[in-house]
């Protein structure tokens, strides 16, 4: 029987399908009992397929959580810029960046805390997936306060050093509140602080 350029399509079609309700069901679950305490068996009832369909997709768990998490950092730096208009003043962008960064999280907490919390806990094999999330959203901010109207504000674009280090204190700062149990706006007015802070100019220093 010869195989057809649509059947090979098909066929991709069907294995993406599969993949794709294989990480939701994982973050079902994450939202459901948490990673750890989520098994294979866990995500493949979210997703209703079978424990076969998860090993023909993932070798394991771990690797299910890292493509998710990975999915869903590439997720919200999509959701952070498509919020921003670069042709309001610099302070409202930084404003509508933090808001849909707080929306984001709102939607899936746990996913978001086991990305802070887990993820690290996973030991060397993890790291690769820590550094592609940091440096995405590092770049997503040294980019965003690139345009024209931080330029017109005599505002620099922040560095990646710097970005890193706001990366690092809005995810503590989400972690905390998630764990908490408290809403997890209440971090917006902070977290825009800290951003300004970051971004307007050194203030003069007398001795």
């Amino acid at each position: 029987m010869t195989t057809t350029v649509v059947d090979e399509a098909a066929a991709v079609g069907r294995e993406d399908g599969f993949r794709r309700r294989l990480l939701d069901g994982l973050a079902a679950s994450i939202e459901e009992r948490g990673y750890r305490e989520t098994t294979v068996a866990d995500i493949v009832r979210h997703a209703r397929t079978s424990k076969r369909t998860f090993y023909d997709q993932f070798g394991t768990k771990e690797d299910c959580f890292a493509e998710l998490l990975m999915a869903n950092n590439d997720q919200l730096v999509n959701t952070i810029r498509d919020a921003v208009d670069p042709r309001a003043p610099w302070p409202q962008q930084v404003r509508q960046a933090v808001i849909a960064y707080v929306h984001s999280i709102e939607v899936q907490p746990a996913l978001t805390l086991s990305w802070i919390r887990e993820l690290p806990a996973l030991g060397e094999n993890a790291r690769p997936t820590l550094r592609r999330g940091f440096g995405r959203l590092a770049t997503m901010i040294v980019d965003l306060t690139s345009n024209e109207a931080f330029r017109d504000a005599g505002i620099a674009p922040l560095s990646h050093g710097a970005a890193v280090i706001l990366v690092g204190g809005l995810r503590e700062l989400t972690a905390q509140t998630v764990e908490d149990g408290e809403p997890v706006a209440g971090i917006i007015e902070p977290a825009l602080a800290a951003s300004l802070a970051l971004l307007g100019p050194t203030p003069e220093v007398r001795f």
